[in-house]
């Protein structure tokens, strides 16, 4: 007959190995599911972004043609000198502008940015054709006419994409035609300022930008630009879904996709584009495997000596292993419990204490997956709130917020010289000089307000404060801002200073959505740009006047 000792342990061995088995299955799916999770969103999170600042970026330029449109100078355009000088000054404060050009109603170019096509006719180009008709916004096309007369260093195939609207007279009569050329290579330097920050856990990631007509890829690897790319992602996109999935590309190969597709932002409907960020499946989820060997390795490390100590205590840990058989158990059902420590030997207390620990390493691990979804609501270069995190906060204050006693203070700030850093000491000096702004900044947001970094140079702070006093403290707050960022800053041992441009609103004085309100902040911001910068514009409402 088969010993007792015999049995104990070669039953406590195989419990032992059960147990770590069944733990390490069930901990390993879990966590191999929220890490997959967790890799797929963020590449969805870095789609959206791109989707989101694409559409933003054009809003804010459709904005100024508008408001550089609606101008009583334009209006009249008696003396085209005055409105040669309107079109300069526009390109110089945006510089992604490569032409602006303002045509009669023949299609004749009467002025231009550089003087370029002065005298020419364009009515049969459709910058012209739909312009005149209302406002259009061309999608991304190869130069034709100006090819040969922009500068062109790189000596790439110049893109641009179009902007253009009627110019009305006070009597609403069309006087002529307004219209801009977006260089296209704005869009590198919004890729690289979304891709840049997430290298570390985003290695050989590629995104594209496909347009709505014939899925035609617009920005992407150079031996891909201008093909057709019909994946379903990109199916999925077009039908406004903002999410990730595992495919395979026209290459063959398959890659973590993930998508999202650009709406529109406030008055600007889009143009449809679809932003893909793809990352090699491999890449993706080489640490998720590597995690996964070493899971295994030690559950075999712990059932050898889980058996080992069998093997010489067997008819004494019987106990134990009832109160560890039970905690598994619990584990297993998914409850809240601790394997529990007996002290009564070593080698039992060693035994327990490991399971313990390797228990609290997984739940841990976990946890650490989970504190990965808080880097979703912060901008990865300032630790800034983003987007995410200003909708919860303003969906939270809006409801706490006394309407008839109480006033939200949107405060517009773009930073002024930033681009001059950025073109002497290069964007690593960027980055740190926007760091260094950010702890400024936060030095002056009190509890219960909040800053946010809308992207580039642009920052929004939100003031809650008593209505009476609502403009008292924002003209305070706003020169606090100035006067801290006109101090300089040391970057990489250079003497950096800079200014701020700053423009205020106010909820719900000026408006009840907010989207609206962020919108006159923006520009309320753009006349401090206007008159001379580094100042407070605040928004004044019309209706209100005497």
């Amino acid at each position: 007959m088969i010993k007792l000792r015999t049995l104990l342990v070669l039953a406590f061995t195989a419990f032992v190995i059960l147990l770590t088995s069944i733990m390490g299955s069930i901990m390993s799916h879990r966590a191999a599911e929220s890490m997959e999770q967790e890799i797929g969103q963020s590449l969805a999170n870095i789609a959206y972004q791109m989707s989101d600042k694409l559409d933003n970026f054009m809003w804010s330029r459709q904005g100024e043609v508008e408001m550089l449109a609606a101008t009583y100078t334009l209006a009249q355009n008696r003396h085209i000198s005055e409105v040669q000088k309107l079109l300069s000054q526009l390109q110089t404060s945006f510089p992604s502008f490569s032409w602006v050009g303002f045509m009669n109603m023949k299609g004749d170019v009467v002025a231009a940015t550089d003087g370029i096509l002065v005298g020419s006719n364009i009515s049969e180009r459709p910058v012209f054709q739909e312009g005149i008709k209302g406002k259009f916004i061309g999608d991304v096309h190869d130069a034709v006419l100006l090819a040969k007369l922009l500068p062109n260093p790189t000596g790439e195939p110049l893109q641009f994409v179009d902007i253009s609207m009627p110019v009305e007279d006070s009597n609403g009569e069309i006087k002529g035609v307004l219209a801009a050329h977006l260089s296209w290579e704005w869009s590198r330097e919004v890729e690289r300022t979304i891709l840049q920050p997430q290298q570390s856990h985003t290695q050989d990631s590629e995104l594209f930008i496909v347009s709505k007509k014939d899925n035609t890829i617009l920005l992407g690897p150079k031996d891909m630009v201008g093909q057709a790319l019909n994946t379903p992602s990109v199916v999925n996109a077009q039908r406004g879904e903002n999410a990730w999935k595992v495919e395979q590309w026209p290459d063959g190969q398959n890659y973590l996709t993930g998508y999202a597709y650009g709406d529109g932002y406030l008055n600007y409907e889009g143009l449809g584009w679809t932003v893909l960020v793809r990352q090699p499946e491999a890449a993706a989820f080489g640490s998720l495997d590597e995690m996964t060997r070493e899971f295994i390795l030690v559950g075999i490390t712990a059932s050898v000596i889980f058996a080992a100590i069998g093997w010489f205590l067997s008819e004494k840990i019987t106990k134990p292993i009832r109160g560890i058989t039970a905690a598994a158990n619990e584990l297993r059902q998914g409850k809240d419990a601790k394997i529990p420590v007996y002290r009564g030997f070593k080698d039992i207390h060693s035994l327990s204490f490991s399971l313990r620990s390797l228990v609290d390493t997984l739940v841990q691990t976990e946890n650490a997956l989970g504190d990965m979804k808080i880097l979703a609501h912060r901008d990865q270069l300032t630790g800034l709130p983003n987007r995410t995190a200003l909708e919860i906060y303003l969906e939270r204050t809006i409801q706490e917020l006394d309407r008839e006693l109480e006033t939200l203070a949107f405060m517009y700030i773009d930073l002024d010289g930033f681009k001059s850093v950025n073109d002497q000491l290069g964007h690593q000096a960027g980055d740190i000089l926007l760091q260094k702004v950010t702890q400024r900044l936060l030095e002056v947001t009190h509890k219960g307000n909040i800053t946010v970094r809308l992207g580039g140079d642009e920052f929004l702070l939100i003031l809650r404060s008593p209505k009476e006093q609502s403009v008292e403290e924002a003209e305070s707050i706003a020169q606090e801002i100035i006067d801290s960022i006109n101090k300089p800053f040391i970057v990489e041992l250079n003497h950096v200073s800079i200014g701020c441009s700053i423009g205020v609103a106010f909820y719900p004085t000026h408006d009840s959505n907010v989207g609206n309100i962020i919108r006159i902040a923006d520009e309320c911001l753009y006349r401090s740009k206007q008159s001379g910068k580094n100042q407070v514009t605040f928004y004044k409402d019309k209706s209100n006047d005497n």
